[in-house]
């Protein structure tokens, strides 16, 4: 079952520029087909896709690849539930100076509500369009220092794989672009579809990182700077032993002002914020690693494992161990 707090997935559009990555181009629309037929087989249609992934240029002409290749397009710049910019190595000034619409198209489908991706040198185009003035985004290693210096309203974190500010998100390079889509399969056609994407094509993955913890970044749009310090600190600490009487008290706060405060910045209670914090960071170790279930709970943060399953449970409806098994056990679409 899809997030009803979402509307359904209709258009996915993948944007195709001069210089593109063809690779990183055809990893999302391959992710997406695949989402799609999973989810059409899930409500009865058999393998028929269920919404339209779409490859777009600018001016819905071919575009020739860093690679040389020519890559046709299905068509131009227009609506989109979901707008994924893939990684390009070229001149990025000409490509602007050239394709000034890309810029006008993005602001107008973020103010539409639309969810905006960037992988790599991707996510230029949405600092660019001043999308993420103020917000924290990360990009690929290698383009830090000029990311820093051509967009200082940015904040930048080197530290981050993934980066998620509402519905505007970052991905570092190939494999974080991966988990990025998992997810956002997930969002939208439900865990099943999502684990069933990541064991066809993910299986053999391996990263340097945990994949936890996005989704929260649109819970730091507002403007309430001391629950922002403490929702960043819970990031860091989330594991600890700690009583929020005492993060209130540290942070000037009584235990009532606090609870009042970071439940109308962020619309949760600071415990179920913490239990997803938790919940994600395990549902990234199960997925990415072979610790035990006992080894996760303690690292996430519970020293009794079985609390840890049945909280898991209620957050994802399934075990610790099914919930690994989906990951980890091939099978395919037929």
């Amino acid at each position: 079952m899809t997030d009803q707090a979402h509307p359904p997935l209709v258009r996915v559009s993948i944007l195709a520029t001069e210089g593109v990555f063809a690779s990183t181009l055809m990893q999302a629309k391959d992710f997406f087909h695949m989402a799609s037929l999973r989810f059409g087989k899930q409500q009865g249609r058999g393998l028929t896709p269920t919404f339209a992934i779409d490859l777009v240029s600018p001016d819905g002409q071919p575009v020739r690849s860093f690679s040389e290749m020519m890559i046709p397009v299905d068509g131009s710049l227009g609506e989109a539930d979901l707008i994924i910019l893939p990684a390009f190595w070229d001149d990025f000034d000409a490509l602007c100076q050239r394709h000034p619409q890309v810029l006008d198209w993005l602001k107008q489908r973020h103010a539409a509500g639309s969810i905006i991706c960037g992988e790599a040198t991707g996510v230029f185009w949405m600092a660019q369009a001043g999308l993420l003035d103020g917000k924290e985004a990360t990009t690929y290693w290698r383009f830090f220092n000029e990311f820093s210096e051509r967009f200082p309203a940015v904040q930048l974190n080197p530290e981050k794989h993934l980066s998620d500010a509402g519905n505007l998100y970052c991905a570092g390079g190939v494999t974080s672009a991966c988990d990025l889509y998992i997810y956002l399969i997930e969002r939208f056609c439900g865990a099943s579809v999502a684990q069933g994407v990541a064991r066809d094509i993910l299986y053999e993955v391996q990263r340097s990182y945990t994949p936890g913890r996005i989704g929260f970044g649109g819970q730091k749009l507002h403007h309430d700077l001391t629950i922002l310090q403490i929702q960043q600190w819970l990031e860091e600490h989330f594991a600890e032993k700690f009583r929020f009487e005492d993060v209130a008290r540290e942070h000037g706060m009584s235990i009532r002002n606090f609870m009042r405060r970071f439940q109308s910045a962020t619309g949760d209670k600071p415990l179920h914020y913490l239990q997803r914090l938790r919940i994600e960071t395990a549902k990234g170790l199960l997925s990415a690693t072979r610790k035990s279930i006992k080894t996760i709970s303690y690292e996430v943060g519970y020293d009794d494992a079985s609390f840890f399953a049945r909280l898991f449970r209620q957050h994802t409806e399934l075990s610790p161990n099914l919930y690994r098994r989906q990951f980890l056990h091939k099978d395919n679409l037929s």
